[in-house]
């Protein structure tokens, strides 16, 4: 029956059929796409609800009171369906009941406008509360989830872990990862969780290096300076050295070895230089002290770390042309962006191979050069294991073979370097690689330094074609007394392997692995697994599929359905997107993990997002445009994998990297998508565990949210840990470092940097000072805002 109140006229009917409106139209969205879902396997209350919305907004429109109860239901029923198949997962109700009940106070704000009851208005009342309690609940529920869950204690101290690096992290910072061992743990205990509180900035300096217009969307500094003595070394995007000093940030010298832009591969980025002192040089010798790196374009510098000046015994006037064998490079293919891994006077050092061009890109050969005179020492050419120097005349190096992207650890006492080796060139194909490839691709290789030849391997992946190669290093640790290393892979899984012989130390196991994909005779039908300790959360579901509204979440679960998952391992396809998960950022990727050797923690972040894939059949990527770079590539610079060529294989390849929606540019799965974690090295056992990084600077449609919410954010960059039990991170998308508490997770002290943080801090003393020191340059596959600041904080002077 119509309402009286409709009938004469006495209130404003507009507002109660435009909330007709868009309740109906909201309901046939949802019913279209329900019953899609529902054909396709999924979930039917989408088609349900969006019947039953589209009949309430039919009578909302023609103000009638009815409209508005069966509203009211179809919320209790959507709450009660919410908790039934999620119960009480925070993020996971968000886009199941805020948005319906956002519409509800809509609803109960117009219901006295379809009544003439006296105390009609009271609804209003009621909506007004309903808007302060859903408010209330909304913040509560999201500040209380995603807190550190605190599983067991934090381990005690008990005694110094040998360490064989010739340098060690102390006073200084002398390697990447504090020291050859790759710890990233400083001994120093001046910055306490007692004090950390009262950290302030002091210093603050510009390294100049920003993006041109050629290289915008590019920059990804990634670099962790070193401390020596009385001087801070700092490598920028473009591959300058800068030399500062340590307590003020005022600059010493500069060296520019002028890369040009058309140098730089996915991303312009530098993260470390590496220290040499000549053994039984006079201190005052000309590059008795040496700054060795490479750059962007593939030369080895060596620099006098006093002055600045090329180190004229170096190759030719300070520098080494690291393409020469590799046969035709064009610009972009070949760079070093990690720095050489030292080990008894060889500088050793891996290259990055630019991703998805071309099947037969330059090789991936791993060099050895004589850390004085910049001379080979040796080469590893796994196609040519004979060859010990330069290729022979008139060959090159074996093309397409795995290359070492990121950095490499090692063992002065064994002479043993572990390298951390990517995937054949195009990695989602396999049916063209060769015997050695497949032998030593997505595996741990140590070499013996004196000879370049492989001492040991261990491979996590067969037949890798989910781009699931090593990319952190390895961490040196004991073991229950045994030589061994932490070994961390982008599947999430943890390692510990004898260093010695690379033989697991903790149990390893054996899953089947789905079949399928475009070459199913390559597929392996096991891979192997960590059951010692995973970072990996269990398979996606339907269920855990997101979006800011049921609508997106609709649509996420539609796409759920619509591709190919098998779990862990689905291979990729060419007629339907296929899910890998985790995705290729990890798990763990170049940031590696850091190490209390003191107390025997592992400090791990990590990332928790799936990539969409879809391999491309080569006649449509050819209608696309897509082509290696040197030919047609265009513009660099976006996602990794998205539209890359892999030129000379029947399939281009399209990675949706974190599989997000392209209207919205939310994630398809529910947070959290990035963890931080503290693992008890002895047993194995998670010490707490907790989502790391907020909400501040995400949103719909790349508008920053600013909620200071833990949303468990993507991250990349690693973390450093201190004697006194502190964490210092940066890493994640939204922009701050902070300070951890080792023992509960729990985030003592945190700062908004300029940029984005996508590096790892480092740790020094200089004046009797304690200074963390981090460079802020963002990045662009983390679509942070991009910086040249590096940032100097400490305690007040007279503190601490």
């Amino acid at each position: 029956m119509a309402d009286t109140a409709a009938r004469n006229g006495s209130s404003p009917g507009w507002p109660t059929k435009l909330l007709g409106c868009v309740t109906g139209l909201i309901g046939l969205v949802l019913a279209v796409g329900g019953a899609w879902l529902a054909v396709v396997g999924g979930s039917p209350y989408y088609l349900i609800t969006g019947v039953a919305m589209m009949a309430s907004g039919w009578l909302l429109y023609r103000r009638r009171m009815l409209g508005a109860w069966l509203y009211i239901v179809v919320v209790a029923a959507t709450i009660l369906w919410a908790f039934w198949e999620v119960g009480t997962n925070g993020w996971a109700l968000v886009p199941r009941v805020i948005a319906p009940l956002v519409l509800l106070i809509a609803v109960l704000l117009v219901m006295p406008l379809m009544s003439v009851r006296a105390d009609r208005w009271k609804l209003a009342g009621g909506a007004i509360a309903a808007v302060i309690l859903l408010t209330a609940v909304t913040g509560f529920t999201l500040g209380r989830i995603n807190q550190p869950r605190v599983q067991a204690a934090l381990p005690a101290a008990s005694g110094v872990m040998a360490d064989p690096a010739l340098l060690q992290a102390g006073t200084d910072w002398p390697a990447y990862g504090g020291s050859e061992s790759a710890r990233r743990f400083s001994p120093l205990t001046q910055i306490t969780p007692a004090n950390v509180a009262s950290l302030e900035q002091v210093w603050l300096t510009h390294t100049g290096d920003m993006p041109s217009s050629a290289a915008k969307g590019t920059y990804g500094a990634e670099n962790t300076p070193l401390k020596i003595g009385n001087t801070l070394y700092v490598c920028t995007p473009k591959s300058i050295v800068i030399a500062l000093d340590p307590a003020t940030g005022r600059q010493r010298w500069r060296f520019d070895p002028r890369v040009p832009d058309t140098a730089i591969p996915y991303t312009a980025a530098c993260r470390g230089v590496s220290y040499y002192a000549v053994p039984d040089a006079a201190p005052a010798t000309a590059c008795a002290r040496r700054i060795i790196w490479g750059t962007l374009d593939a030369r080895l510098f060596a620099i006098d770390a006093s002055t600045g000046k090329p180190c004229q015994d170096f190759g030719s006037n300070g520098q080494v042309d690291t393409k020469i064998g590799m046969g035709q490079t064009p610009p972009g293919y070949v760079s070093i962006n990690s720095p050489p891994t030292i080990v008894q006077g060889v500088a050793v050092t891996g290259h990055q191979v630019l991703d998805g061009q071309d099947r037969w890109a330059p090789s991936g050969v791993i060099r050895g050069f004589d850390a004085v005179t910049g001379k080979l020492r040796w080469a590893w050419d796994m196609m040519h294991p004979d060859w010990n120097g330069y290729p022979p005349p008139g060959q090159t190096w074996a093309r397409g073979t795995p290359n070492m992207w990121t950095a490499a650890s090692g063992d002065e006492q064994l002479g043993l370097v572990y390298l951390p080796m990517g995937n054949a060139a195009a990695d989602y194909y396999s049916g063209l690689r060769r015997p050695p490839e497949n032998f030593y691709a997505t595996s741990l290789v140590a070499l013996d330094v004196r000879t370049g030849k492989p001492r040991w391997r261990f491979q996590a992946v067969r037949k890798d074609v989910w781009d699931y190669d090593f990319g952190a290093q390895a961490t040196l640790v004991d073991y229950r007394g045994t030589p061994a290393l932490v070994l961390p892979s982008k599947q999430g899984d943890i390692y510990i392997l004898d260093r010695r012989t690379g033989k697991p130390l903790t149990p390893v196991g054996v899953m089947r692995a789905p079949g399928g994909g475009v070459e199913p005779d390559q597929r392996s039908p096991f891979q192997i697994f960590s059951r010692w300790h995973t970072l990996r959360k269990p398979e996606l579901t339907e269920r855990d599929m997101w979006g800011m509204s049921p609508i997106d979440q609709m649509i996420c679960r539609i796409q759920f359905r619509q591709a190919s998952y098998k779990g862990f391992y689905t291979p990729p396809e060419s007629k339907r997107r296929s899910i890998e998960y985790p995705g290729y950022n990890g798990g763990t990727d170049w940031g590696g993990v850091a190490v209390d050797p003191r107390r025997g923690v592992i400090v791990a972040n990590y990332n928790d997002m799936p990539n969409y894939v879809r391999l491309v059949p080569r006649a449509e990527a050819n209608k696309l445009g897509w082509a290696p770079r040197e030919q047609a590539r265009g513009n660099i610079g976006g996602a990794e994998g998205a539209g890359d060529p892999q030129a000379h294989t029947p399939y281009a390849i399209d990675v949706n990297a974190g599989w997000r929606m392209k209207f919205t540019g939310m994630l398809c799965k529910q947070p959290p998508y990035g963890g931080i974690r503290a693992i008890d090295l002895n047993t194995g056992r998670t010490i707490w565990d907790r989502p790391f990084g907020t909400a501040r600077t995400n949103g719909p449609f790349g508008i920053p949210s600013m909620l200071p919410i833990t949303i468990g954010t993507p991250n990349n960059g690693g973390a450093v840990v201190t004697a006194s039990g502190l964490i210092f991170i940066a890493a994640a998308t939204d922009n701050l470092i902070r300070a951890i508490d080792l023992s509960t997770g729990k985030t003592l002290w945190q700062r908004k940097l300029p940029a984005g943080g996508q590096a790892t801090p480092m740790v020094y003393e200089a004046g009797g000072r304690e200074y963390l020191v981090i460079y802020a340059g963002g990045h662009h596959f983390m679509e942070t805002p991009v910086g040249d600041e590096v940032i100097a904080y400490a305690l007040p002077q007279g503190r601490g």
